[in-house]
Order: structure tokens, then sequence, then C-alpha cells
């Protein structure tokens, strides 16, 4: 179940990395589905432990189980362009240097220590935690991602580590304003929106392309503007870019 119209399915069938997503979105949709109902009685039992009363426990529930709908309605539509393991890579020339400089083999992260310098290729892993994210000096810098082939870009979701499993009880690193690009072969950008993440709220944010666009990409910059406090610099933990293919009668 893609959620995808027949003959745009028809239209990606060649598409390798189209399919090595679709196969993985299923696999992780079928995990949610089938813990759903240890979710709920999960949640169940923790409300009954802390004596919450049975008419706001069940309003309760009820939320729950629409959120784990929502997370699969997602898993179904919205498939992420920028991961490693289906081809996406990170254009290191036009890519702002990793914190620590060039050529250092390890740098300072309060409050992990001294850990190795993360590439900027660890914004394109599934993994979130602490410490496992791209740094870059100062409050602003960017990425250039390349996806693995051409799409149009719809939305793109941004990970950022909460307060409550940061090591130091706070995530002044995290970005806080940033812009995102459609950017050609010649280096041309396409403004396809700025926004604001808000470490107040979900540690995963989903931002919508905020125009028309009058063509498909392969390569999306993401570029911060500022973060949350931090004067050293600014940590990127997860950049998901999400669209559709190109079909056969897409003109860029």
């Amino acid at each position: 179940m893609s959620g995808l119209p027949e003959e745009e399915l028809q239209s990606r069938g060649n598409s390798q990395p189209w399919l090595e997503q679709m196969r993985e979105l299923k696999e992780t949709a079928a995990q949610v589905s089938a813990a759903r109902g240890n979710i709920l009685q999960a949640v169940r039992e923790v409300l009954g432990d802390h004596g919450v009363q049975e008419e706001k426990r069940e309003e309760i529930l009820q939320l729950t189980q629409a959120a784990i709908k929502k997370v699969l309605e997602n898993y179904h539509q919205m498939p992420d362009w920028a991961l490693e393991a289906i081809g996406a890579a990170i254009d290191k020339e036009r890519t702002s240097k990793s914190y620590g400089g060039q050529g250092k083999k390890t740098w300072w992260l309060p409050p992990f220590g001294f850990s190795s310098a993360n590439p900027p290729e660890t914004i394109l892993q599934p993994r979130i935690a602490p410490g496992d994210c791209w740094p870059f000096q100062g409050s602003r810098g960017h990425v250039v991602i390349r996806l693995p082939e051409q799409i149009w870009p719809t939305a793109f979701t941004i990970w950022h580590i909460s307060k409550a499993v940061s090591p130091s009880g706070e995530v002044s690193s995290a970005p806080k304003e940033f812009a995102v690009s459609g950017v050609d072969e010649a280096t041309a950008e396409t403004l396809l929106g700025t926004f604001t993440y808000d470490v107040h709220k979900e540690i995963a944010q989903t931002f919508h392309v905020q125009k028309e666009l009058p063509r498909t990409f392969r390569y999306i910059k993401f570029q911060v503007q500022s973060n949350w406090g931090n004067p050293e610099y600014t940590c990127v933990y997860r950049v998901q870019v999400h669209g559709k293919t190109a079909s056969p009668n897409d003109h860029p």
C-alpha cells in the first residue's frame, strides 16, 4: 500500500531506489502496525498505574491510536529520498566544513567528550542518538544533498534530540531558522521555503514546500541561518527529503 495512483507506480517500476525505498517503508510500517496492540496496551497500563480516570484514559487511547495511524500514513505516503542506503550522497564541494576543521581526527563536543568528527553523511542515516549528528562551526552553515534521482520535492523533515535525552539537558546547538532550495548542476538555486525548527515541539518536524515548483531537482540545499543559542557550533541530526519522482511526462 503506497497511497499512490496505479499509473504513477507503473512509471516508477524500473527505479531501483524507489523499489528499495518502498520495500523498507513497507517493512517498517508492518512492524509499527504489528506493535499497535502492544503500544495501546502499554499506554493503558501506564495510565491505570497513574490513576488516570477511565473517561480520560479512553480519550488518551483514542489520541494514541490516531497518532499511530498518522505515523503509518506518513510511512506510506512520504518516502524519504535523503537516505544513503538508497543512493543519496553529500556534495562535499558545496557543503560547509565539519566542526573541528579538515584533517583533525577528533573534536571536543561537550558533554560527550572527545569523539570522532562526524561527517555530513551522518544526516543521511536513520539513527537518532545523542552525539550522532553532523556539526559545523558557528550558527550558519549549509549542506547540499544529492538525491538518488530527480524528484518533485513536497516536504522536508528535520530531526534533533530532545532535552529529555540530551546529557547536558539542553539543545542549544539545534538548528532554528533555515532555508531549503533546489539546486541544479550549474549551482543556480530555487528557494523552496524558509522555516523555523522549534525545540519545544516534536523532535521530528515536517515542513512543506512553500511555492509551486518549476521543475524537478536532483540536488537539495539545506541552509541553517541560526541555531538555538550555541555560539560555537550547530549540530544537524537528520534531514529527510520527501517528494515524488519525475514521470516520463515531466519536463524539468
